[in-house]
């Protein structure tokens, strides 16, 4: 079986500057949804910013019309991360920020409240055609005090007991913080439901503020024996640009800190996670340089990440941000950003069979 690659967003077409931070699932009619951030006006974090999809239904070899899933007016919508429930609902849960703010002044804490990062949550019960309306869930998931907040970026989960889990970060500068260096302050936690996205908690709490290891953006995956298995973006100067964590209560609590995880060679970047139950392979996606956002390559562990080999490179063109998702029995799908000459040129999905990863 030869892989396959075909193009869903490219930038500056169909009214968007910039496509940023992909994310896929398979809803239950078994078309794939590819969701991103349409940026409206440039290239950059905040501004103008609708998350938007694109449908398959041949496996990503092919995709329909763009079509807007969430939109904040001249504002942002982003960080999509999408779970197909066991009901067949998808849940969208993301944020949303007035554009006029940037990420610093964020951090630095100059912005309103009504203007900062805020949690939301959307839901289609016709596997992505139409979506309901907004539900804010900030309060039930953002403490106070907290600054930046992102979910994910990528896909949620929902874990075997029926409980949604969605991975996330924050920040939250400690009394006399250095300001100038406000990343070293990123945290780690997640948002839980056990109503299927009616109501939402907080699960784990993952502050570490000394400068060794920075939970940033954070994937999961449930394991076959049930713990959950999270894997994160490092912004520190310990071993490696990853950490990782297990959490035996289903994402409640952390049954150790995040640690570093030297096994994934990798530059600062997000990254996914995709748990196969035939055959028992953990999937990571990533660029694969240590320096650079280039080299994208699945890495596959057998013992709950633990330990990583290299599984399967795409090529080694520059590429960032990525998303996994079981396309069916056979094979794998990679949502990822990539382009020949810098990583943000277009957003690709790649389809690998499952006999290459194992």
């Amino acid at each position: 079986m030869t892989t396959e690659t075909t193009v869903p967003f490219r930038a500056g077409r169909e009214g968007y500057a910039s496509y940023r931070i992909p994310a896929v699932v398979r809803a239950a009619s078994g078309a794939l949804l590819a969701f991103c951030e349409g940026r409206v006006d440039s290239a950059r974090d905040h501004g103008n910013i609708d998350i938007v999809l694109k449908r398959s239904t041949d496996g990503g070899r092919t995709w329909g019309p763009l079509q807007v899933a969430a939109n904040n007016g001249a504002n942002l919508a982003g960080n999509p991360a999408p779970v197909v429930l066991d009901t067949g609902r998808i849940l969208l849960v993301h944020v949303r920020a007035s554009g006029a703010v940037s990420e610093d002044a964020i951090l630095r804490g100059t912005v309103k409240d009504a203007d900062g990062r805020r949690v939301w949550v959307q839901h289609s019960d016709d596997h992505g055609a139409t979506w309901s309306g907004l539900k804010e869930i900030t309060k039930q998931v953002k403490r106070t005090g907290w600054r930046w907040y992102a979910t994910t970026p990528g896909h949620a989960l929902q874990l075997s007991t029926g409980r949604v889990l969605v991975p996330g970060n924050h920040t939250v500068p400690p009394a006399g913080a250095d300001l100038g260096n406000e990343s070293k302050y990123n945290s780690g936690h997640c948002l839980l439901s056990d109503d299927r996205g009616v109501t939402w908690s907080l699960g784990y709490v993952d502050e570490n503020t000394d400068g060794y290891v920075n939970v940033n953006e954070t994937t999961a995956a449930e394991l076959p024996d049930g713990r959950v298995y999270l894997n994160t973006r490092n912004d520190s100067p310990s071993p490696g640009n990853r950490a990782d964590a297990h959490s035996g209560d289903g994402g409640r609590t952390l049954v150790k800190p995040f640690r570093p995880q030297a096994g994934l060679v990798a530059p600062v970047c997000e990254g996914s996670l995709l748990q196969l139950r035939d055959p028992d392979v953990l999937l990571y996606s990533g660029p694969a340089d240590p320096a650079v956002r280039a080299l994208m390559t699945l890495r596959a562990s057998t013992d709950g990440g633990v330990t990583w080999r290299p599984a399967y490179t795409v090529n080694g063109l520059p590429a960032a941000y990525s998303d996994l998702v079981r396309i069916d029995a056979d094979t794998v799908g990679l949502l990822y950003e990539t382009g020949d000459f810098g990583a943000y040129e277009t957003i690709a999905f790649h389809r690998v069979p499952v006999a290459e990863l194992t």
